[in-house]
């Protein structure tokens, strides 16, 4: 098995968890409860993933499953992320501004409050938004997040490229975790994108979720070592395999281990050594 094989310690700042009334992972891609998580992330040898819950069904909020993925998180090797959502439609053209100039929270948005809660609650490590499933969150519920300080794993893709991150999200002080190099589903040149910016950015990182272009990882490796993290997209993809596609690049041994586990340490204080389960 690889954690017999691979003599790093890894950890995974992308992974999904999402409970049903059973605590059962059910809601989309594979099904798999908690401890098959947990026993894939062994086999990969990853010692700890930072998890979220995935998309809830329209007009449903995020409370209760925030809270769920946090008591699953607890006595197993998992970092729990807060999942947020607004009423903003995150595109860019005319009509998506203008239906934001206009953009009032529902009951079920996650508000000011809801954030600041949820950076008081130990159980919880930071924060994700996926804005085309979820909208992204108003002005004031992103100036808390960058209040609390906590990371912020967003999210991207050809439906919120990393153009947009820039404009919306990068606007705000607190560091933030691209999904998938900015470029899901294997858009290389939105990735390319993400690279450009993180020249811009201090606190902008990048996560290997779903990046299957070695020479893409290659160079993020290469020109920014401090700033890749890995991701494996799991439940969706089996967490070896992006372990694999990892220890496969031709980099040196010493950014395979940032990328594997320092850089996320330094992000996510969950994921650091002294909290391994």
């Amino acid at each position: 098995m690889l954690e017999l094989e691979h003599g790093f310690r890894a950890v995974d700042v992308h992974a999904r968890l999402d409970p049903d009334d059973g605590a059962v992972v059910a809601s989309r891609g594979r099904d798999i409860s908690p401890e098959r998580l947990q026993r894939e992330m062994h086999q990969a040898g990853v010692v700890r993933a930072a998890v979220s819950p995935g998309p809830r069904p329209a007009g449903e909020g995020y409370l209760r499953a925030n809270n769920a993925v946090a008591r699953l998180s607890v006595d197993r090797p998992f970092c729990a992320m807060a999942r947020l959502n607004g009423p903003r439609d995150p595109g860019s053209s005319p009509v998506s501004r203008l239906r934001n100039l206009a953009a009032a929270p529902a009951d079920h948005h996650t508000e000011p409050g809801d954030v600041e809660q949820y950076a008081y609650d130990s159980r919880l490590h930071g924060f994700v938004i996926d804005p085309v499933n979820d909208g992204l969150p108003t002005e004031e519920t992103l100036e808390q997040v960058a209040a609390a300080g906590e990371p912020v794993l967003v999210h991207a893709g050809r439906g919120y490229p990393p153009a947009a991150v820039r404009e919306t999200i990068l606007r705000y002080d607190f560091p933030v975790i691209l999904s998938s190099f900015g470029g899901y589903p294997l858009d290389r040149g939105l990735m390319d994108d993400a690279l450009d910016l993180l020249e811009e950015f201090d606190e902008l990182y990048l996560d290997t979720a779903f990046v299957r272009y070695r020479d893409v990882l290659e160079r993020g490796l290469l020109e920014h070592p401090d700033r890749v993290l890995f991701g494996s997209g799991a439940p969706d993809t089996h967490p070896d395999v992006g372990v694999m596609e990892l220890l496969t690049l031709d980099v040196p041994e010493d950014l395979m281990d940032r990328a594997l586990s320092k850089n996320a340490a330094r992000v996510i204080e969950g994921l650091a050594p002294g909290a391994d389960a």
